[in-house]
């Protein structure tokens, strides 16, 4: 089984314009499909340094004296490249999600297809999964989870039918969440309604939406004048944050502007919005809702 087929692999690393000697970070190492790929541009004095925080993403870990991958969550990032002894670097690549490898096996929960236990944990030894969730978390925070994350309009009803269902027992498994939530499953829209659902708890479980806001947070410090960040979303809550944040550096609100009307941003888009080509989403379409945007620090 292939761990990852790397999504706009070519488009994500021409983003950030490798230079031979420069330093680079891949934050989402995974199956390391996009650090081979910057690898196979750096010269003999280039450096990768590679996140991952699941365990699993270790056995396909590089044999090259120019790559460290560290197992880590990537909101760490800036903490351990200064252990590395590294303050700013030329580029950084991201490619949010889940992958392939996560998708594919049954027992880690992450997909809609497989009846497994409630768990959904990129790092396996996190303490809050999808159990917790739907059988810990109050009406209102369901609810939330479910509104915020999933953007389902009928969140309300969902969180109070899973709260109502859970007094006769725990709810375990993906099928038991399923049969609890199967009203608001009709034929037609069922496999999307599941992965709205499963995206929300998914959200939640892994804090992703805090995560990137974290590492965003970072890139000013982290890249060097010029340097680039190459990031690849898939879904909405992402891409607006990643877009807001390369537009005026905020994730809400408006900078504060001049007398001229005028604001000074830390970030400045290089293109526009990428997305991959019908061929790619023929071959991967787990490919179909990648939005890829770069920028580069001023």
């Amino acid at each position: 089984m292939e761990y990852h087929n790397a999504v706009l692999l070519k488009e994500t690393v021409d983003g950030l314009a490798i230079r031979p000697d420069g330093v680079y970070v891949d934050v989402t190492f995974g199956g390391g499909g996009h650090s081979r790929e910057i690898l196979s541009r750096l010269g003999p004095s280039g450096k990768l340094y590679a996140f991952d925080q699941d365990k699993d993403a270790l056995n396909n870990a590089i044999e090259d004296d120019r790559f460290v991958l560290i197992n880590e969550n990537f909101r760490f990032a800036r903490r351990f490249l200064r252990f590395y002894g590294v303050k700013e670097v030329d580029g950084v690549l991201a490619d949010f999600g889940v992958s392939s490898h996560q998708f594919d096996v049954a027992e880690r929960g992450f997909s809609t297809r497989f009846e497994a236990d409630l768990d959904m944990r990129m790092n396996q030894d996190s303490k809050l999964s999808a159990f917790e969730v739907i059988n810990e978390y109050t009406e209102d925070q369901i609810r939330d989870v479910l509104s915020q994350y999933g953007e389902l309009r009928q969140a309300p009803a969902m969180a109070k039918c899973i709260v109502e269902e859970r007094k006769n027992g725990e709810i375990v498994t993906s099928t038991q969440l399923k049969s609890v939530l199967k009203a608001f499953l009709n034929h037609q829209r069922e496999n999307k309604v599941l992965a709205q659902i499963y995206q929300a708890i998914r959200i939640e479980v892994n804090q992703e939406i805090e995560v990137l806001k974290e590492l965003l947070l970072q890139m000013p410090e982290v890249l060097k004048v010029g340097g680039r960040l190459s990031f690849i979303s898939y879904h909405s809550l992402e891409d607006r944050l990643v877009k807001r944040f390369i537009r005026n550096g905020l994730f809400e609100g408006e900078p504060e502007r001049d007398m001229f009307g005028n604001f000074e941003v830390p970030l400045k888009k290089v293109c526009g919005l990428i997305v991959p080509s019908a061929a790619e989403i023929r071959v991967n379409n787990r490919a179909r809702s990648a939005k890829l945007r770069v920028a580069k620090k001023l």
